[in-house]
């Protein structure tokens, strides 16, 4: 068991899990900032390809990704240190502020606190997405994933469709279609 990746697994996804206020999509880009930026344990098309693939399984989104780049990095002691580090700082502070949030949640200040922050983690998922936008944009083209983009949002709105539908139906579609040359990798086989 090597200790410093399972110490470093454990402090990266502990400090998003401390600080991804709103649950496991809040944290999503927390968790892409310490596990690609930060660390750089996997790059982000991998990053977008592990949060497609949690996304389309059931439970929470924080511990499957945590899980996976934990056993992915040092194994079994490393996905039990990630999903620890994951579940852990929720743990701790339902059990702290259970009862002083009971005590004040009809306070204006506690309103106003939760209100004040659905607008942070809106930005964060937008930026999120757009990062994965411009991935998407690299491999398929500008057209093709603004034609996904609002096909998927046609489903998903106009037919409620499920989330986990439309991202299988993605990920079966990245599997089966070819990728798609650079220019410049058509002008060097031209030549």
């Amino acid at each position: 068991m090597n200790w410093k990746t399972n110490k470093d697994l454990f402090v990266a996804f502990f400090r998003a899990g401390i600080l991804g206020y709103g649950g496991g999509p809040a944290s999503i880009p927390l968790f892409h900032k310490e596990a690609v930026e930060r660390y750089r344990w996997v790059t982000d098309e991998e990053f977008g390809d592990i949060l497609a693939l949690g996304n389309a399984l059931p439970g929470p989104i924080a511990t499957k990704i945590a899980g996976y780049i934990g056993y992915r990095l040092a194994g079994w002691s490393g996905l039990v240190s990630a999903i620890l580090a994951t579940a852990l700082p929720t743990v701790l502070l339902m059990i702290g502020l259970m009862g002083l949030l009971t005590s004040f949640r009809d306070s204006s200040v506690v309103q106003g606190m939760t209100q004040a922050i659905t607008p942070v983690v809106a930005v964060m998922m937008l930026t999120l997405t757009y990062s994965f936008f411009k991935q998407s944009k690299k491999g398929l083209g500008l057209g093709l994933s603004i034609a996904l983009v609002i096909i998927s949002l046609l489903f998903y709105q106009g037919l409620a469709v499920h989330p986990a539908i439309i991202i299988g139906a993605l990920l079966g579609y990245g599997l089966l279609a070819k990728p798609r040359k650079d220019k410049d990798t058509k002008k060097g086989e031209s030549a």
